[in-house]
């Protein structure tokens, strides 16, 4: 899955299989769940001091929240392949740099949205300005972006495989 601009973001037929299910999880099953631990909870008594009411009215609002945000994830999504193992810097690969003026400095990350963020791997946005400084630039090339203290720094990009995880 990969965001190529603030309105579109790009999904590998997997990755929307994926969040189109639990979509229609949280969208059916959980909601009965969760008005079932509510329903519940409310024949407890007063429900200014019921901990358990309280409880799951607020996972019902994180719940609700999430459907709000993959359905409009999903509704600008657009299916496509996987990126391409030309060598270019896109989303939805993993890159490996070396930071400007120490070659043994080096770090790899996935270029992608934070859907497809993983414990595996560090992820960064295409919209970060590291992934806008490295996006689309070919190995060997430099690539600038700007630090948050207003400074500009520099990496040279080593390697550009397709994320596979």
């Amino acid at each position: 899955m990969t965001q190529t601009s603030e309105s579109v973001t790009w999904l590998t037929q997997d990755a929307y299989d994926q969040l189109r299910a639990e979509l229609e999880y949280l969208s059916g099953p959980a909601r009965t769940e969760i008005a079932a631990k509510i329903a519940a909870a409310r024949e407890e008594g007063d429900l200014r001091e019921n901990g358990g009411y309280h409880a799951a009215k607020e996972e019902q609002g994180k719940q609700e929240l999430r459907v709000r945000q993959l359905t409009q994830l999903l509704e600008n999504a657009k299916v496509g392949e996987a990126p391409s193992s030309d060598g270019v810097v896109a989303p939805g690969t993993v890159v490996t740099i070396a930071f400007d003026g120490d070659p043994d400095d080096t770090m790899s990350f996935l270029l992608a949205s934070r859907e497809y963020a993983s414990a595996d791997i560090d992820t960064y946005s295409p919209q970060s300005p590291l992934g806008q400084g490295v996006n689309g630039r070919a190995i060997g090339e430099d690539a600038e972006y700007e630090l948050p203290n207003g400074k500009k720094a520099t990496v040279k990009i080593l390697d550009v495989k397709p994320y596979a995880g």
